[in-house]
């Protein structure tokens, strides 16, 4: 059965769960890749080039941002991040679907990207984007503590920074309440099924 190759951007507040739901969705379905974004920034612990990330030195990353190689890029904390275009152009042409895991400023210069391409190209036909919400801000704020992985004031900072993104989760196409991760993880791929014609 042939599918239309989507091109899907996640965004989510630290904590509701999108990671997990992303590794369940590539476990799944054999046909979406994963997009790798480029940093400046240094390995950490047992993260491996072109595997968590492509590593480029700043001169290579603003060699590339010359280009127009960067579908989206920002500097964060002094270090470059970016999605690079041609691998996601290449995944769709080959009939793979795409999932980009990406900020809610990312994926705002994602879609002015993708609203200024042609009509035919690949990216704007199977583009979709989706918001994962937490059931609540309390419900967030026992999740960040559970995890005990954060500090008091890391946790009031992730909180304030999910308020803002929240406010934005209107711009995008679909949003998926993570209230429980097995019905979470069923609305995506009802959605995904439906939009690339599995159903």
């Amino acid at each position: 059965m042939k599918t239309k190759p989507l091109f899907i951007v996640i965004s989510a507040p630290s904590g509701c769960g999108k990671s997990t739901l992303i590794d369940m969705l590539l476990q799944q379905y054999f046909d979406i890749e994963y997009s790798i974004s480029c940093t400046t920034r240094a390995p950490r612990g047992e993260e491996e080039d072109g595997l968590d990330y492509h590593f480029k030195t700043k001169e290579r990353f603003e060699e590339l941002v010359a280009q127009d190689a960067f579908l989206e890029y920002a500097c964060v904390h002094g270090n470059y991040y970016g999605t690079l275009r041609e691998p996601i152009e290449d995944a769709l042409a080959h009939g793979s679907s795409v999932i980009l895991d990406i900020d809610v400023q990312g994926a705002a210069k994602v879609r002015e990207r993708v609203r200024a391409l042609p009509d035919t190209d690949p990216m704007k036909i199977g583009y979709v984007d989706i918001f994962i919400t937490p059931p609540s801000m309390e419900e967030l704020r026992d999740r960040l503590v559970g995890r005990g992985t954060d500090s008091a004031a890391e946790i009031e900072k992730r909180l304030a920074n999910a308020e803002g993104e929240m406010e934005k989760a209107g711009e995008y196409m679909f949003q998926v309440t993570n209230d429980d991760l097995g019905m979470a993880y069923r609305r995506l791929c009802d959605l995904i099924d439906a939009l690339s014609g599995r159903m």
